[in-house]
């Protein structure tokens, strides 16, 4: 048996078997360590587990079908994020276009597209809510009017709160293609975020220095290097993105681009998968040289701050556990 097969059994018995190790006696606990222990084997030790680890899979009833990966009946809750504001001229194609991908992985009907109307002034909530009775699995939040990051960041904590195992978050531009969803999907269980890389961008020059910038901006203030920290096309698992969150300030402007970079320095896994990106399909492009500067430069004063206020919690968390000590 191969350590990677050795591997798979040990997740499948940690994601789908420990809610059942408290129902059958005190005895399980050694089981459950001895499961957590497994994935740190290396290759020369394996052999030596090998008997134990089909002892376990004996007493759990886990059959080789269930090791390889086969389908098993589990209910997993995708929720889709897409903040919208004036998107009039695109949010019904939006609709349905990311519907299907909803609806192919509805997770027993627990699954929602969510656009969020982040207080537009055209009909973007009107043709929203006359979708509803269409799209079952659609559902429309409403708010006054704070920005993308902002926006995104309410959506993330809606859908944790619902539930949700995995948030995907995608624009209402239309410059994204849904087609391109189910690679991502694949790589859901190896990795935290799977998120794109918008490689040969069509969306403009100002859209391009912007992201740019932001990588200069996060080099200089975090010493780390994210090739496209923005980018409106990202699988998260909700577990990990709960945690996450929590470290990125309340109606944050960028939380898309801090909360790349919180998984970059917890060293989290993270796949990076080019995507295509085209010209924005209707309504107004809203950013321009003046706002670049304006977002430059208050991105580098925020980023500074923020990692001061970091740098601090974790010195108190470690000067913590020294005293504790």
């Amino acid at each position: 048996m191969s350590l990677q097969k050795i591997c798979r059994i040990n997740v499948w018995l940690v994601r789908y078997s420990i809610p059942d190790f408290g129902r059958e006696g005190k005895g399980n606990s050694q089981f459950l360590s001895f499961v957590r222990l497994f994935s740190h084997v290396s290759c020369g030790a394996r052999q030596v587990y090998l008997d134990k680890l089909n002892l376990i899979r004996y007493i759990l009833g886990i059959t080789e079908s269930d090791v390889s990966g086969e389908k098993r009946n589990k209910v997993e809750r995708l929720y889709i994020i897409i903040p919208a504001y004036n998107e009039e001229a695109n949010i019904k194609q939006v609709i349905q276009e990311w519907y299907p991908v909803v609806e192919r992985h509805h997770g027993d009907g627990t699954s929602r597209l969510v656009i969020i109307n982040d207080g537009s002034r055209d009909r973007t909530a009107d043709i929203v809510r006359s979708c509803c009775g269409q799209y079952p699995l659609l559902c429309l939040l409403e708010k006054p009017n704070s920005g993308h990051g902002a926006t995104v960041l309410y959506g993330y904590q809606y859908a944790i709160q619902q539930g949700a195992d995995y948030v995907f978050q995608t624009d209402s531009d239309r410059q994204t293609d849904p087609g391109e969803f189910p690679q991502f999907w694949e790589q859901k269980d190896t990795y935290a975020m799977v998120i794109g890389r918008r490689n040969k961008r069509q969306d403009g020059l100002s859209r391009k220095i912007v992201t740019k910038v932001l990588k200069w901006t996060i080099a200089l203030c975090f010493g780390l290097s994210v090739a496209d920290a923005n980018t409106p096309f990202r699988l998260m698992e909700a577990k990990t993105l709960a945690e996450n969150i929590r470290q990125i300030p309340d109606g944050f402007y960028l939380s898309n681009v801090l909360l790349s970079v919180v998984y970059a320095k917890k060293g989290q896994a993270v796949c990076s998968i080019p995507i295509t990106f085209q010209p924005r399909q209707g309504g107004k492009n809203s950013i321009n040289l003046p706002k670049i500067v304006k977002t430059g430069r208050q991105a580098l004063t925020d980023f500074r701050r923020i990692n001061r206020e970091w740098k601090t919690e974790q010195e108190g968390k470690e000067k913590g556990r020294q005293d504790g000590a």
